[in-house]
């Protein structure tokens, strides 16, 4: 069985789904549900679902080790959390308005995270980096972690967060996250990383800094480029309820299946379809 290492965020996530319009200043009825989350460990439970060894390092409040640590153990994840004794676990509020999502975040004891600490039997096939992860890092400790894993196998990051890159610069994350073998960013995150607003050229551009690129385009299905060809496949039709997991689960079906063996057109294709059906549930993870 193929392993991964998954490094990144652990959320306790609160979503909010209003019923209808959001009114000011007053009430507005709206459907709230809190549930664990986090990009990383989102991903980490949706490839675990495929099958894939999964070992995940993140870092929550002490008084929330057992039970985030327990809920990935339900979910086939080998749990390796770190304990911060002064900040609480993150949280975001999730608002849920169709395919659009704004999220109020607290990032809390992620912002702690020691990379340092992973032992070197964690590593196996595949390392994937959350990019939320990278905003708290310096660009040093980003490139003895991406050395690391090089050592083992494919290194991928998952960039997170469009507003984050634009407050943390360009520059910096580009530079830290140097030498990923595979970046699965969205359009606006692509757009923000390349400087440029067409979903081929935003890949091409892209594909000069990683050997693949994978930018998710929503509704529009996701745009491929590696060293030697381009691509597009389209999205898969489905009935949404909520796209909160879908770039996590298609991200995870991408690395699973090209772990067993797929090229990267085929691994994708299976993603997006994968995809389709995280969008039919409420929620980040299976």
């Amino acid at each position: 069985m193929p392993k991964i290492l998954v490094v990144g965020d652990v959320i306790d996530d609160i979503l909010v789904i209003p019923n209808g319009e959001i009114r000011l200043d007053t009430d507005t009825n709206s459907n709230i549900q809190q549930q664990p989350g986090g990009s990383a460990a989102n991903f980490a439970c949706w490839i675990a679902s495929l099958g894939i060894e999964t070992h995940f390092v993140g870092r929550v409040g002490k008084e929330d080790l057992e039970r985030h640590s327990q809920i990935l153990r339900d979910y086939k994840v080998t749990p390796h959390l770190q304990v911060d004794q002064e900040l609480q676990t993150g949280r975001i509020v999730v608002l849920v308005q169709g395919q659009q999502r704004s999220f109020l975040t607290d990032r809390g004891a992620n912002r702690n995270l020691d990379l340092s600490a992973i032992p070197e039997e964690l590593f196996g096939d595949a390392l994937y980096i959350s990019g939320y992860t990278v905003f708290d890092q310096s660009v040093e400790t980003m490139q003895q972690l991406i050395k690391r894993a090089k050592a083992h196998g494919l290194v991928a990051c998952d960039p997170g967060s469009a507003g984050y890159i634009a407050d943390h610069s360009v520059h910096t994350f580009l530079a830290s996250i140097a030498g990923v073998d595979l970046l699965l960013p969205s359009l606006e995150e692509g757009r923000i990383l390349s400087a440029e607003s067409r979903p081929e050229i935003v890949a091409a551009l892209l594909g000069e800094w990683f050997p693949q690129v994978a930018l998710t385009l929503g509704e529009d299905g996701v745009q491929l480029q590696s060293r030697s060809d381009s691509e597009h496949i389209p999205a898969t039709a489905a009935d949404l309820v909520d796209a909160t997991g879908a770039g996590d689960a298609f991200a995870a079906s991408l690395i699973a299946e090209t772990l067993k063996g797929k090229s990267f057109s085929q691994a994708a294709q299976s993603a997006v379809r994968f995809a389709a059906k995280a969008v039919t549930k409420l929620g980040g993870r299976p």
